[in-house]
């Protein structure tokens, strides 16, 4: 099953039904909104929903005369700016011999230019309180930038010279390849599927094409890539005929295309062809092959069909298809495999196409006591069903509705508006192919889904494996890592003469910011119901989208002794069933709107969230009201759920990250109530009861406690109007509930555990100790000194473990503030002999934040990041929804959410020390490492002592002792 929460950056969902993209010119990006008034709301609620609307992107398109092709969209909407440059390279073009090279490279391009220094670009986007990053797939290189809308020319600058003018030393090579050494750790050896998602699967599906190779390439590639390499393969594809350039935000355009031509005209493109790469992929008959790895805690089978490339007409009738096998709790593989069979505790499918192969893949993870053949069979059976048996007109619909509101989802921000045309272009060299992929979902038909089922999804194609877990009789299967490539190392283009950084008196200087350009806060208008809710609205016009978000003062400290695991039961059971609708019944409807209902409980609240497009926003408060209101807790719905998730924590604990923060909890918080996980826990999920979650709900769920906040395209009367429908006779039960007044409970002697997990591909290093409350009044101190230690990839940890050394993909930390006591943990994973080094390094830092005075200088960059990131936050109507609710829950003024910039900006050096003394001293900190304990013991015992070991198979989180 596809999850109904989609990510605005993520291209994959972007794709999934991309709206228009106009080549002529766009003055600004505007959208014709439907702001629904109070009694038309309520009207509509039983009215069938129209057609969404999805508004074009709206680019100008440019081409200079060295072939760079420009596209840029101007919205006056936003302070911010995004610049994006997609080059058409990516894994596939990755030299013979040197499988993760356009991956690595990706990591060098964020190094030295002829006149910039090392990380320079982190400079120039997280310290004004931007945002940079990148990604390489397989058959495309994006680097993306989203600044305060001042900074635009100092990136296009910097853009410009990465493409023009990259340094690559001996010193930053060695370190960025040993970072991505650790990322291939991360990803691939220390999770339980990832080999066989990354290795084993690729390869096995691909007899021919360069695709078959892993992107993350292998260790061995990796170490014998050179410099020489390295600057070939810039020389090679890196030039402006093989380049988009994207721009969109805040900007004059006419001073816009002047910088452009300015920084990006003058870079010539070299005298030679790009290599040919395309290679016919074979596919050949029906195949079969069962793989064997380490740590595979339930067994995933998979079946993958050949179809079509992207830049094809049956893409969309596919995209279709896709939707109706797994997009939805209502999708046929979760409610053949995982809701009715319950063989499985994950069904889903994917339609993936590149530019010269596409694929359909399905896959389960089985539950535990159940075979890969079982989850093989059902795979089959459904697949054979669509192909055989035409869908339904109102599958078909809810299919289309939901990837049309995917679409409009991911166009809510400028960078996903440009990651939307970006991997059009990627993929099919034509901008006006996005402006035909709504109308090409909203055109097939049934006759479409059962014919392309018929033509691709035929079992004499079908390519089947199963992953199972490795044990004496049968090894982990070896991973294939030679390969054979069109493009080889001689085919790349010679290297030139070395560009070097100049000396810092010869350089460009970059150019100086521009006028600020303000961020605009809404206002939050404010009512309280006779019941006692209190109703927030947030409006934000622009997109046709609406979210409400309804918060109870329950959360997973108030489980009941013994019973981890009620709140988050009662919240997640909301949605499968009520008095008068099924759990098929509702996610049917959910899907239909294009809407996206769901709860949560945290640590301190409960959080039942739904979000829409306008034009179905009633008939979406009232789905929600009624699962909020009248849940059924039937008691195969609990069973189901109980199986579900115990399936989910086995997956879990077999990786040390997540085992990391499970322990860390227990070694600050101890016996009290926020030590255990809210999910609940193997000895705690099976005793519980439908008495149980019905006692929590009809308790804890109060509207005379509740607040109740909308965002987005609404007006607050038309708010107010459907809060009263959906909420206004609704009544506070009689009596009281006991609450607890310490769930932080007593402060703990720090511990030192070690989890001993044999043959773990990589450990996971947590420091953690006691924080604060968020309504402490040292909240924005340690919120910026949290910024400074590890907020993000300049804080001083990702700085000394990954930049200066290399022993990690990342090291971060996070203030987790609640409303008693919070807690801090810094944490990094990386080799398993490296973890003495780490863990130091870690503690370290705690220390320095309260042992040293942090410099205005080094501060202002951390502020901005804070602020930058508060800024994007206003710009979604979740995120919006979300800041306003925070401040709510915590009973803290709503005009914090004007002040923020303020209140973070008034932070003083003296006033993070200060804070951080009192509340952070590093003698506090407990030390928890999850990983292979044979490695690293022996050096640990050298510098800690009364370190507490446990074997992974014994674990208990329900006892302080972890025994």
């Amino acid at each position: 099953m596809k999850s109904r929460l989609f990510a605005a950056a993520s291209i994959a969902a972007l794709m999934l039904g991309v709206s228009a993209c106009a080549t002529a010119p766009s003055n600004d990006y505007v959208v014709d909104t439907a702001v629904a008034e109070a009694p038309a709301a309520v009207a509509a609620a039983d009215a069938a929903p129209g057609p969404i609307v999805v508004p074009p992107l709206g680019f100008a398109e440019r081409t200079l005369p060295n072939g760079l092709r420009v596209f840029t969209a101007r919205d006056t909407a936003t302070s911010n700016v995004t610049v994006q440059v997609w080059y058409k390279v990516g894994a596939k073009d990755d030299p013979e011999g040197r499988s993760g090279f356009a991956h690595m490279f990706e990591h060098l391009m964020f190094k030295a230019t002829r006149n910039l220094p090392q990380e320079t670009f982190d400079r120039l986007t997280e310290d004004v309180g931007g945002s940079n990053n990148a990604s390489t797939g397989l058959d495309v290189t994006n680097y993306y930038e989203t600044v305060p809308a001042q900074h635009l020319e100092r990136m296009l600058f910097a853009e410009s010279e990465r493409m023009g003018s990259l340094v690559v030393d001996e010193a930053s090579f060695e370190s960025e390849r040993d970072v991505v050494k650790e990322e291939f750790r991360q990803r691939v050896l220390s999770t339980p599927y990832g080999r066989f998602q990354r290795l084993h699967s690729q390869a096995f599906i691909y007899q021919d094409s360069p695709y078959r190779r892993p992107g993350i390439g292998s260790i061995a590639d990796l170490d014998a890539a050179t410099i020489d390499d390295v600057l070939r393969f810039h020389e090679t594809f890196y030039r402006p005929d093989n380049a988009y350039l994207i721009v969109a935000g805040n900007f004059d355009q006419a001073q816009l295309d002047a910088w452009i031509d300015g920084y990006f005209g003058g870079i010539e493109n070299p005298d030679r062809a790009l290599p040919v790469n395309h290679v016919p992929e074979s596919f050949g008959a029906a195949r079969e092959a069962t793989f064997y790895g380490p740590n595979v805690p339930l067994p995933m089978v998979q079946i993958t069909w050949p179809t079509v490339p992207y830049d094809h007409p049956d893409r969309a009738a596919l995209d279709v298809l896709d939707g109706i096998l797994s997009t939805g709790e209502s999708s046929r593989l979760y409610q053949a495999l995982v809701y009715r069979q319950r063989i499985a505790t994950s069904a889903t499918s994917s339609n993936s196409q590149q530019q010269q192969v596409g694929v359909l893949n399905t896959s389960a993870v089985m539950s535990a006591g159940h075979t890969p053949d079982e989850g093989m069979a059902a795979l089959r059976a459904e697949v054979a069903r669509i192909r055989d048996e035409p869908v339904t007109e109102a599958e078909l619909a809810e299919a289309k509705t939901e990837l049309v509101a995917s679409a409009l989802r991911g166009l809510e921000t400028i960078d996903g508006r440009a990651f939307a045309l970006g991997y059009t272009l990627i993929m099919t060299d034509d901008p006006t192919s996005a402006d035909r992929d709504v109308a090409n979902i909203q055109a097939v038909t049934v006759a479409d889904v059962q014919r392309v089922a018929r033509q691709y999804l035929r079992d004499d194609r079908a390519i089947a494996m199963r992953y199972l877990q490795a044990d004496e009789q049968n090894p982990p299967s070896p991973v294939q890592e030679v390969f054979t490539a069109p493009i080889t190392l001689a085919t790349l283009a010679p290297a030139g003469e070395p560009v070097t950084l100049l000396p810092e008196g010869q350089r460009t200087p970059l150019p100086q910011p521009g006028p600020a350009v303000d961020a605009a806060t809404p206002q939050v208008a404010e009512r309280r119901l006779a019941n006692g809710m209190r109703v927030l609205v947030a409006r934000k016009p622009g997109l046709p989208l609406i979210s409400a978000r309804l918060s109870f003062n329950a959360g997973s400290s108030d489980d009941p002794a013994g019973k981890a695991g009620v709140a988050n039961f009662t919240a997640s059971l909301l949605t499968q069933g009520t008095e008068s609708r099924s759990a098929p019944e509702i996610a049917t409807e959910i899907e239909r709107l294009g809407a996206e209902i769901g709860a949560g409980a945290g640590v301190d609240f409960t959080n039942v969230f739904a979000s829409s497009p306008s034009n179905v926003f009633p008939q979406t408060m009232a789905l929600m009201a009624d699962v909020v209101r009248n849940p059924a807790y039937a008691a195969e719905e609990l069973d189901r759920e109980k199986t579900q998730t115990l399936n989910g924590l086995r997956v879990q604990l077999s990786q040390p990250g997540p085992v990391s923060s499970l322990a860390a909890a227990r070694a600050v918080f101890g016996e009290a109530p926020y030590a255990l996980p809210g999910s609940g826990t193997p000895g705690t999920i099976p005793g519980l009861t439908r008495d149980d979650l019905v006692a929590f709900h009809e308790g804890r769920y109060r509207p005379g406690q509740a607040t109740l906040v909308f965002s987005g395209d609404i007006t607050p009367e038309a708010a107010y109007a459907l809060a009263e429908e959906a909420f206004g006779d609704w009544r506070d039960p009689a009596g009281t509930v006991a609450t607890i007044d310490d769930p932080a409970g007593a402060l703990v002697a720090p511990r030192i555990i070690v989890i001993d997990q044999p043959g773990a591909g990589q450990a996971a290093v947590v420091a953690a100790l006691r924080g604060i409350a968020r309504t402490d009044e040292d909240y924005f101190p340690l919120l910026v000194g949290n910024a400074l230690m590890g907020g993000g990839f300049s804080a001083r940890l990702n700085q000394e473990i990954r930049i200066k050394r290399g022993l990690s993909y990342g090291a971060s930390s996070g203030l987790g503030v609640r409303e008693d006591e919070g807690i801090l943990s810094a944490s990094a994973q990386t080799r398993n002999d490296a973890v003495p080094e780490v863990a130091e390094l870690i503690l370290a830092e705690i220390a320095r934040l309260s042992a040293t005075t942090a410099t205005e200088a080094e501060l202002a960059p951390r502020k901005a990041t804070l602020i930058g990131s508060f800024g994007r936050q206003l710009e979604t109507v979740d995120g919006l929804g979300g800041l306003v609710a925070n401040l709510a829950l915590y009973g803290l003024p709503l005009t914090n959410l004007a002040s923020y910039d303020d209140d973070v900006n008034g932070v003083t050096p003296d006033a993070i020390r200060a804070a951080a003394a009192e509340h952070l001293p590093a003698s506090s900190a407990s030390l928890v490492i999850v990983g292979d304990a044979s490695v690293f013991l022996t050096a640990l015992r050298a510098k800690y002592s009364n370190i507490e070991v446990v074997p992974l198979s014994s674990l208990n989180i329900d006892s302080v002792t972890l025994r």
